[in-house]
């Protein structure tokens, strides 16, 4: 079932993307200016605080919402300018969803066939076999006529997870897809949502207050104040010490030699958000001014 192509390119592009909520009398800004590029075929994990943006960003991912400012691209469709009808074809047939919710993601009394067969009916391309195979992926071939209501926490969620993949979508978004299952069911999940990644070349982005997650992924985004603020990187280790920036892959025989380096991102107009955990080292958390000196291509930075 193999969607990938060798060529890599972005699957996401935000520039600048600002989301104002408003009501007769107050103004929210969830996102301020948020950038952030994902690549065709990775797995990313969007964390940060609840209130911090991740949700309304991949609300706008989905087509969902509509951002106040700035620019969306994904797959090559700047969805700030899609008509209402190109919208529904982009959330019916380009992006699966995953949510927390597993009453969101199915029809309770269908059977879990009968839940992956529907999106491809109102898609126009009902394809039962193929439903059978994506089942038997998830590893539920054995279930597959039995109601969802039936099911377990992590039968749902893998059911949810076949429901995004019916339309043959190039981008899965996914909130908190653990959030309601125990710590072997998430590794679990987890595990599966990695496999769909690099077997498929499918993009994945998901939101999560799980830090269990960054093992799975390529890439974490820390989203603060509604801007990325932060990433930690898969950092291959190889048997010199050397490092290199790389998913796990069939050259790298022992997953345990990856870990994540972090850093810190600079948005378009030069703002650097620096780890709060780094600026209280200093005893300069929460001051309104600091030194900041060029000395030997370092940028320091003294209270």
């Amino acid at each position: 079932m193999s969607q990938t192509s060798n060529e890599t390119q972005n699957m996401i592009v935000c520039n600048n993307l600002v989301k104002i909520f408003k009501t007769s009398d107050i103004e929210v800004v969830a996102l301020q200016g948020l950038d952030l590029i994902v690549q065709q075929g990775e797995m990313m994990a969007i964390i940060g605080s609840s209130g911090s943006g991740k949700s309304t960003l991949l609300n706008i991912l989905g087509g969902l919402d509509i951002p106040s400012a700035g620019q969306v691209m994904v797959n090559g469709l700047d969805l700030t300018n899609l008509t209402k009808a190109q919208l529904c074809r982009y959330k019916s047939s380009s992006v699966g969803f995953v949510w927390q919710n597993t009453a969101r993601n199915s029809i309770p009394y269908l059977s879990a066939l009968e839940n992956l067969e529907l999106p491809m009916i109102l898609n126009g391309s009902k394809d039962t076999d193929y439903a059978k195979s994506i089942l038997d992926y998830v590893g539920l071939a054995d279930k597959m006529h039995r109601r969802t209501v039936e099911l377990s926490g992590g039968e749902q969620q893998r059911v949810a997870i076949g429901i995004a993949l019916a339309n043959k979508p190039p981008l899965i978004l996914a909130d908190e897809p653990t959030g309601a299952v125990d710590s072997k069911t998430t590794e679990d999940i987890l595990s599966l949502l990695k496999r769909v990644s690099t077997e498929m070349g499918i993009t994945i982005v998901l939101v999560t207050h799980d830090r269990q997650v960054s093992s799975f992924v390529d890439r974490v985004a820390a989203i603060r104040d509604g801007r990325t603020s932060s990433e930690f990187i898969r950092i291959r280790r190889d048997s010199a010490g050397l490092s290199s920036e790389s998913a796990d892959s069939e050259d790298n025989p022992n997953p345990d030699d990856n870990t994540h380096e972090e850093y810190a991102v600079i948005d378009r107009v030069g703002r650097l958000q620096i780890p709060a955990a780094h600026l209280k080292e200093l005893g300069i958390q929460g001051r309104g001014r600091v030194k900041v000196a060029l000395e030997d291509g370092q940028i320091v930075i003294r209270s």
